[in-house]
């Protein structure tokens, strides 16, 4: 399968717009030493010829045009992207369904809660209504679904039940009952080659249920939002931990970094990287510790094959 990084920041986009922390700073001199990276997405393929998303940002128009296999033709409308794969209903991975109602039939693939979502409190589903047709394919945690003719098989599983802020005390929220799905991630295995690949851009707790999805994948996309618990506090700009956010660190003694040095696979990546994240200033401490065990930062445009 073919995979391409085509946003790897957190919401809001690095450099963000109302945000002159240090990185945000140093992304904007423009010389560099920071990237400037749009929000979190990828896209993936089983020949390069169609291509699915995973999440429609806000940024999916610039996300396109900076892909040559993601712009429309040969004919005058037609488009090679498929369908979207939404891994929550926040808005920084929804919007951008609102700029594909000009194309074709799409197939949109979310959970019950997220479904729910963007029919009540964030209708999109409605305001998609009148414009391009969009089939809407409900899933359930791991319960795979194929795509490509069966070529993939895409197999969703939960990584958290934090409703997006929007949504708090819609839908049954988080209370009582069965834990709600508002939160997955994809574990994509090529049935041909029998490549493996976990996207994971946001992860509420190191479950049992992740180790088990990414102990034998090839290639893994891992929720790489902040460094530290307390890094918006730290900066003044939030009394909110990473764990409130629904986001696991990086560092710590229930960081991701240890849990993801000690797996095998081949490409360990982060991505979904937050505008305070130190690792996004290539001189910092941050950054060389990862590259010194093997692990990546991802970038926009990054291409991979699996």
């Amino acid at each position: 399968m073919l995979l391409k990084i085509i946003g790897t920041a957190a919401g809001g986009g690095f450099p963000q717009w109302n945000c002159a922390c240090p990185n945000c700073r140093l992304a904007r001199a423009r010389d560099g030493q920071a990237l400037t990276r749009m929000q979190s997405s990828v896209a993936v393929s089983s020949d390069g010829a169609a291509w699915y998303l995973i999440n429609a940002t806000p940024d999916i128009r610039q996300q396109i045009e900076s892909q040559p296999s993601l712009r429309p033709g040969p004919g005058l409308r037609s488009t090679p992207i498929a369908g979207v794969l939404l891994t929550d209903a926040e808005l920084d991975h929804t919007i951008g369904l609102l700029s594909l109602r000009e194309g074709g039939q799409l197939d949109i693939y979310a959970t019950g809660p997220v479904m729910q979502a963007l029919a009540g409190p964030f209708p999109v589903r409605h305001m998609l209504e009148p414009y391009a047709g969009a089939r809407w394919r409900a899933i359930t945690p791991d319960d795979p679904f194929a795509l490509f003719g069966g070529r993939l098989e895409v197999t969703p599983f939960c990584l958290g039940s934090k409703a997006p802020r929007y949504a708090y005390g819609c839908l049954g929220g988080n209370e009582g009952g069965e834990t709600p799905a508002w939160v997955v991630g994809y574990r994509i295995e090529d049935r041909q080659t029998g490549g493996k690949a976990v996207y994971a851009p946001g992860v509420e707790a190191w479950s049992d249920e992740l180790e088990r999805m990414l102990t034998d994948a090839d290639c893994i996309l891992l929720d790489g939002t902040f460094w530290q618990a307390d890094e918006l506090k730290g900066l003044g700009v939030s009394d909110l931990a990473a764990w409130d956010m629904g986001h696991v660190p990086i560092d710590g003694t229930d960081g991701s970094l240890h849990r993801l040095a000690r797996l095998t696979a081949a490409r360990k990546i982060y991505v979904h990287i937050n505008n305070t994240n130190p690792i996004l200033n290539p001189a910092s401490s941050e950054c060389h510790t990862l590259l010194a065990l093997g692990i990546e930062i991802g970038y926009d445009g990054m291409e991979l094959e699996v």
